[in-house]
C-alpha cells in the first residue's frame, strides 16, 4: 500500500476482510471489504483532501455509478476527521448461529 492510506483508521473490533488500491474515477482510492459486529460491507476511501470541494450526494453518486456496488445497496458516508471519507455500501447481515 502507498503511504496515501497507511494511516486509515480501523475500529478496534472491525475486521478487514480485503483491501486494495485502485484507481476509481479520477481519483486514488482504497477499496475495503470488512466485517463488523455480524456485518459486512464495502468502503472506498478517499483522502478527504481529494474531495473536498465534492458534495456528499455528488460523491455517493460517483461510487454508486460502480461496478462494485449492489443495486439497491444503502450507503453510509464519513467525512472523518483522520483525513479520510468513507463511503460505505453492500451492507449484509449475518445472524449468530
Amino acid at each position: 500500500m502507498s503511504n496515501k492510506f497507511e494511516k486509515v483508521p480501523v475500529e478496534e473490533d472491525t475486521k478487514i476482510l480485503y483491501e486494495l488500491e485502485i484507481p476509481f474515477d479520477k481519483y486514488h482510492v482504497l477499496h475495503q471489504k470488512w466485517f463488523w459486529d455480524g456485518i459486512i460491507a464495502e468502503s472506498i476511501i478517499f483522502a478527504s483532501e481529494d474531495v473536498a470541494d465534492i458534495k456528499d450526494d455528488e460523491l455517493e453518486k460517483i461510487v454508486r455509478a460502480s461496478p462494485l456496488v449492489n443495486k439497491d445497496s444503502k450507503f453510509t458516508l464519513d467525512r472523518s476527521e483522520s483525513g479520510f471519507t468513507f463511503v460505505n455500501f453492500n451492507f449484509e447481515t449475518f445472524e449468530a448461529v
